[in-house]
């Protein structure tokens, strides 16, 4: 893909009619030289600069599915009223679901800390650059407010979509739980099984742009945007039946298809 073959050794047409020490056909052979060996530079300029977009996309991408799917693995009940909230919510025409949940997948740092932690996923945008980033809340100091408090870092920048789904062991759902306590008197489990408890799976769907794209490039083959590229993973929940304060597992669902799976973009 953009190999450019350069033909040598036949003679001009232009020598014939005006002589081959002319100076119209001097400037008539190498201007046209010039020109190809201008395009050939930029081309691979080009080509150059959307390997490495496309490289820091992948690797940006990667570290944030690592970073989600090691804390699912080992996610558990956040609290006694919120279990596990995924919310369907879009910014714009940009898909940004949000996840809390809690995990053990935390190592204590500071005195009174256990392995359990409140985490949060969630897409943000800056409103200087308009550009979107994936951000984790991490809190390991439980307490009345599940949704809220501990430190915020950003995950992945140039984020174009997220996408959270989640199987009970027979359907995907949209969204799963209910930020808000349920009253004793709420009849909706029997109705919704998406509405208590852990998921068996989650499903993430991540878009990331290549970091080039929001460049205004003047070099040529850069005129039309680069498709951001797209990366799935399913992550089966280890602890699926625990609940909160619950050492026991309880019998899990059906096994959800395929444990893992990542596509990349456009090849």
């Amino acid at each position: 893909a953009g190999e450019v073959t350069r033909t040598v050794g036949h003679a001009d047409p232009l020598e014939h009619r005006h002589g081959p020490c002319s100076a119209f056909s001097r400037w008539a052979a190498f201007v046209p030289q010039r020109r190809f060996d201008v395009c050939s530079s930029d081309l691979g300029v080009s080509s150059q600069r959307l390997i490495e977009s496309r490289g820091e996309a992948v690797q940006s991408a990667r570290v944030a599915m690592a970073l989600m799917g090691a804390d699912l693995r080992c996610a558990c009940p956040l609290s006694r009223e919120i279990e596990f909230v995924g919310m369907d919510r879009m910014l714009g025409d940009v898909e940004a679901d949000n996840l809390d949940f809690g995990t053990h997948n935390y190592t204590p740092r500071r005195p009174g800390e256990g392995d359990f932690c409140e985490v949060s996923y969630f897409v943000n945008q800056d409103p200087d650059s308009g550009t979107f980033s994936l951000w984790r809340r991490r809190d390991p100091t439980p307490d009345d407010e599940p949704l809220s408090g501990g430190v915020r870092e950003e995950i992945a920048r140039g984020v174009r979509g997220l996408r959270f789904e989640y199987y009970d062991g027979i359907v995907w759902y949209d969204e799963w739980g209910a930020p808000r306590s349920r009253g004793k008197k709420d009849k909706s489990l029997k109705e919704k099984p998406n509405v208590a408890g852990m998921p068996e799976a989650v499903r993430i769907t991540l878009w990331i742009e290549p970091a080039s794209r929001g460049s205004k490039s003047k070099v040529a083959g850069e005129d039309e945007a680069e498709p951001p590229l797209k990366f799935q993973t399913v992550v089966r929940i280890n602890l699926a039946g625990v609940s909160f304060g619950s050492a026991i597992s309880a019998p899990g669902g059906n096994e959800p298809p395929k444990p893992a799976e990542i596509e990349g973009g456009n090849p």
